[in-house]
């Protein structure tokens, strides 16, 4: 969600919401900028106004998606912690953003299966730099002996999919759950699981 602090959002923010909206539940070709336009309630003129085509209010959804994603795994990866304790962080901001930002889950999915084709950004060329860091990251602590040899890569790739699936998932997962994947405490308890699952995997 776009906020700006305790003011009133612009209209521009408030395209920007609706248009994260949109295109998380029906996609990019199921979405027209008349729709974001109604959702607003304003008229089509005046969201072209701030934003001259649908290819460019889509590529800046995407901007704020990654800054934000950006900025919590740089924190989280740049912190002085080592071992486990940064495993823990680097797991929580992925669960932190998404639980705060449903959408943005649903976002990601649709334009990984999409091959990223209608960003005016390379995906992978601005997420690349944080994956190889954190690649670096446990082969230091591997070669430390503080983790337990494996795959950095791969180990990196289990622990995406097993933190965004959960989000993205969510309505199938409440059916085998019987219960609301995104309460409190279910929250809580997957991330405790993913965090207990890596640390068993990785202790020496």
């Amino acid at each position: 969600m776009v906020e700006s602090g305790s003011e009133q959002p612009s209209t521009r923010e408030l395209i920007l919401t609706e248009a994260i909206r949109c295109f998380a539940e029906h996609g990019y070709d199921g979405t027209s900028l008349n729709d974001i336009a109604a959702g607003v309630g304003i008229r089509r003129p005046s969201l072209l106004h701030h934003f001259p085509s649908k290819e460019t209010l889509y590529s800046e959804c995407f901007e704020h998606l990654l800054s934000d994603w950006i900025q919590r795994l740089a924190s989280a990866i740049g912190s002085p912690h080592t071992g486990q304790q940064k495993m823990e962080l680097v797991i929580g901001a992925g669960f932190d953003l998404f639980l705060g930002n449903p959408d943005y889950v649903r976002l990601m999915r649709r334009e990984a299966l999409d091959g990223g084709g209608r960003l005016g950004i390379d995906l992978v060329a601005v997420l690349r730099p944080m994956f190889d860091r954190a690649v670096a990251f446990f082969r230091r602590e591997m070669d430390a002996g503080t983790f337990r040899r494996q795959d950095p890569e791969h180990l990196l790739l289990t622990g995406y999919g097993a933190v965004l699936s959960y989000f993205s998932d969510a309505p199938f997962l409440e059916g085998l759950l019987d219960a609301d994947p995104l309460s409190p405490d279910r929250i809580l308890r997957a991330r405790d699981h993913i965090t207990e699952f890596f640390a068993a995997a990785l202790k020496p």
